[in-house]
């Protein structure tokens, strides 16, 4: 059962404006009526469940998320959700972190909810995070993980949150709950050969700034749920994401750069302004254009494309001593990384390239994407840098859902 309003879906207002009332309904009757078919065949079609909440509009409602998002993490939503020990927040290193964290997040809740309740739900997302981390000690907290607890906490409840949130950090979250941040620095190194693929003039001019890619962490830990303010674009994006390869959200963070390119390059060209600019993200974003495009932009240059350049950024940064104290400027200016400054060492200076423009998008994205979200899953050991740049390449685990 959602906790919140379901008035509004996911994207519903970006779909309508594009059409008539009359041709929305039509449109939202028949996707949801493919929705519930998909999930009452036997056994139930993921892949269709999974081009559904890529496509536009995504899953629509709170009630349908509640039924589909256990079938794309592969979690049986009728089992019990795990039982916490009653000592637990007196036994966990990291209960005063996460209590700090949950009482700074109000503006998570929605509009006008009685405090009694959101307090109720605060206490909650404690006993979930605090949970999952004692079943899973090989997770390390950290801040802004909870932005993304709250987000299913808010759409499905505390016990089917539980199961969800636990997958979750097992897998597509697995890389940024490691006790150092060389796994998440190297996914932040996939979004300039991005750009670069895509506008090689807009990647020298971010280069020439020397921005690196500080502005778009917070981004990729919430899975932007600490930068979105209207719920609904929050919970499309997790359609997307949820049913969608585990670096996807990389990907959207590159067309949000794209997508402000003529703003970026109206900056002066130095770290501080390109920085303020970028990490201060619109909250009016065209979504729906630019979930289509991220699915793009996957499909046509795919990680393991990308997998050298994403490490030869990373050896890069190994040299780039000298940019600390930028990187200090940077991340003084954004939060919920606090922590993760503390770990965060340096900036990423890669030298300039000139890639060919984007080539026409190709057909079958919902297809192709259900697929690869289907059969990969990220493992902790997935973007572990090694010794050579040149024959670095991600080693993904395969993980097949009925």
């Amino acid at each position: 059962m959602a906790l919140r309003s379901s008035k509004g879906d996911g994207s519903a207002g970006s779909w309508n404006r594009g059409t008539g009332k009359a041709d929305f309904n039509a449109k939202r009757k028949k996707k949801v009526a493919e929705i519930h078919q998909a999930l009452n065949s036997d056994p139930t079609d993921v892949a269709a469940l999974r081009r559904m909440a890529i496509s536009e509009g995504g899953l629509l409602t709170d009630e349908i998320r509640c039924q589909v998002w256990p079938k794309l993490l592969n979690v049986n939503s009728n089992e019990p959700a795990p039982e916490s020990r009653k000592d637990l927040r007196h036994m966990s290193k990291d209960y005063q972190q996460v209590l700090l964290d949950v009482r700074r997040s109000l503006r998570r809740f929605p509009p006008g909810m009685p405090d009694e309740q959101r307090e109720g739900l605060q206490e909650e997302l404690i006993d979930i995070i605090l949970l999952i981390l004692d079943r899973n000690p090989q997770l390390h907290y950290y801040q802004g993980y909870h932005d993304i607890v709250v987000t299913f906490l808010l759409v499905v409840g505390e016990r089917l949150a539980t199961s969800l949130v636990e997958k979750l950090s097992t897998h597509h979250l697995r890389d940024f709950m490691d006790p150092t941040m060389d796994n998440t620095k190297h996914i932040l190194n996939y979004l300039m050969p991005i750009i670069d693929q895509v506008n090689p003039e807009l990647h020298d001019f971010m280069q020439s700034a020397e921005v690196g890619t500080i502005f778009a962490l917070s981004w990729l830990i919430t899975w932007f749920g600490h930068v979105l303010s209207d719920f609904r674009h929050v919970v499309r994006l997790y359609d997307f994401f949820l049913a969608c390869h585990p670096l996807m959200p990389i990907y959207f963070a590159a067309v949000i750069v794209l997508y402000r390119e003529q703003e970026v390059l109206d900056c002066d060209c130095d770290m501080a302004s390109v920085h303020h600019l970028l990490s201060q993200i619109p909250q009016d974003l065209p979504y729906e254009t630019l979930i289509s495009r991220a699915g793009d932009l996957f499909v046509q240059f795919p990680p393991s494309e990308l997998a050298r350049e994403a490490a030869a950024q990373q050896e890069a940064e190994r040299t780039a001593a000298s940019t600390f104290k930028d990187f200090e400027l940077a991340s003084a200016q954004q939060r919920p990384d606090m922590v993760l400054r503390q770990r965060f060492r340096g900036l990423l200076r890669p030298e300039a390239r000139t890639k060919d423009v984007l080539t026409k998008p190709r057909t079958n994205r919902f297809v192709k994407l259900a697929v690869m979200g289907l059969t990969v899953a990220l493992g902790a050991a997935a973007l572990a840098v090694v010794k050579s740049a040149l024959e670095w390449a991600p080693k993904f685990q395969l993980q097949l859902f009925p």
